[in-house]
């Protein structure tokens, strides 16, 4: 008995630190979180216009060309961070961009998009998050990329920049776009 409780914390201690080392061996990264999505179709979802006097989105809207859909909140400080990025994307107009406001208060939203630009070309609103989870959405802004066929291709945690634009989506986009011409 006295030699149980003797290696006990040892044992225990053995076992956090394999816990803890085994990512690192393996160089796994932990801001990566899967996404069931991958190669799968993009959910269903009937969602409200965001601002009246343009059009919302559902599925349909994503077949035929490659698409960026960013779910965002007025809330959110990320988002803001990653909003020039969104802006330059729509400005050059690499790709077609959807919005989904999560969670948020339609005025607030409006209010946002108006003093920092709309770069979207649709925008809906999900008020209850409902599509959100269906998407299998952490936390905002998240942004998934979609191609012609309505699958979901890459998912990006966390604000879009520079560097993730050119190194990760770009090759991707390009991968889409060649493999249509083929």
């Amino acid at each position: 008995m006295a030699k149980t409780i003797f290696v006990l914390p040892f044992l225990v201690f053995f076992g956090v630190v394999t816990y803890f080392i085994i990512p690192i061996v393996k160089k796994s990264d932990p801001k990566l979180l899967p996404s069931a999505l991958i190669d799968k179709d993009v959910p269903e979802n009937k969602l409200p216009p965001l601002f009246e006097n343009k059009t919302g989105f559902d599925h349909e809207d994503l077949l035929g060309g490659e698409t960026l859909v960013n779910f965002f909140s007025s809330w959110c400080g990320p988002c803001r961070v990653e909003h020039d990025i969104l802006m330059k994307i729509s400005e050059e107009k690499t790709i077609r961009l959807f919005g989904i406001n999560y969670k948020d208060q339609t005025q607030a939203a409006i209010r946002w998009l108006d003093e920092l630009g709309d770069p979207f070309e649709k925008i809906v609103a999900d008020k209850d998050g409902r599509a959100a989870i269906d998407w299998g959405v952490y936390g905002v802004p998240e942004t998934y990329l979609i191609d012609k066929e309505g699958k979901v291709r890459y998912r990006h945690v966390g604000p879009l920049t520079e560097r993730v634009l050119e190194e990760k989506l770009m090759p991707i986009i390009q991968l889409l776009r060649n493999k249509k011409d083929e």
